[in-house]
């Protein structure tokens, strides 16, 4: 944990934007942001920019085990948060890693789909996702697409997000977020802890400028989570780190451009 010398330490596990919006380049922006020192393990290369990926390499999985472990045997990690991991295979060697390392703050973002439209998981690997990972973690954060990928719901309306979420707990997760920003009207972000619901509402910002928003939010949970937050300050935390970073967000190539990660220091 933190002390006057030493920041909490958050490990993202996800794969590589060449592009810089997305990816363990969002999530490192982000933990260094929020004072967290962001460490990093990476499970795929993507050739990737603000229009879209024209090219992905899965990382072998020893390699991935072995970055982990590195990274924790010497480092440590107060909270992990996880993003592509793109196939079984690599699911289930991060879900075996956090086991033998007993992590208790684990942020499951179920990257599926980038900002562009292009697929980053393939199917194979969703009901791994749910066997593996779902068990092991402290919060997941699905937007629309994703939690109807995980539990096989169609959601349309907020009784159909609380179902999906109870869903979803049901597969073992203490906590699940069920991300607004694909409905219309205000961006309101479900969290459901198995216990109680709790929404977080901000107004919707015109912006192009978006990609890498999910593994920002993932990320500045984490964040949170690794300063000793509970999960629902760790959540309204991320929602106005987002927010803002998407206000405060300049035009970056020719697509979606990336968040303002550095918002309050320049």
């Amino acid at each position: 944990m933190a002390t006057r010398n030493h920041p909490p330490v958050a490990m993202t596990i996800a794969g590589s934007d060449s592009g810089g919006g997305a990816g363990i380049q969002a999530d490192l922006k982000t933990f260094a942001a929020l004072g967290v020192f962001g460490t990093s393990t990476l499970t795929a290369i993507t050739a990737q920019n603000t229009v879209g990926v024209t090219a992905v390499h899965e990382v072998p999985t020893a390699v991935i085990t072995a970055q982990i472990d590195a990274v924790i045997t010497d480092i440590g990690a107060d909270a992990v948060k996880t993003g592509m991991l793109s196939s079984r295979a690599i699911v289930e060697t991060v879900a075996e890693a956090v086991r033998r390392h007993a992590i208790v703050n684990l942020v499951v973002d179920p990257v599926m789909v980038a900002k562009s439209g292009d697929r980053l998981l393939r199917e194979e690997a969703i009901s791994a996702i749910c066997d593996s990972l779902l068990p092991l973690a402290a919060v997941v954060t699905p937007n629309i697409p994703e939690a109807e990928d995980l539990t096989g719901q169609t959601i349309s309306t907020d009784a159909d997000v609380r179902r999906a979420a109870e869903s979803i707990v049901r597969m073992g997760a203490k906590s699940v977020v069920v991300k607004g920003g694909h409905r219309d009207g205000p961006p309101t972000d479900v969290l459901y802890d198995g216990e109680r619901f709790l929404e977080f509402t901000t107004e919707r910002i015109p912006s192009r400028n978006t990609h890498g928003t999910g593994c920002t939010f993932a990320s500045a949970i984490a964040a949170g989570l690794a300063y000793g937050l509970d999960t629902p300050a760790a959540v309204a935390q991320a929602k106005e780190y987002v927010t803002a970073a998407i206000r405060a967000a300049y035009p970056i190539g020719q697509g979606h451009g990336p968040l303002h990660h550095f918002h309050a220091f320049w």
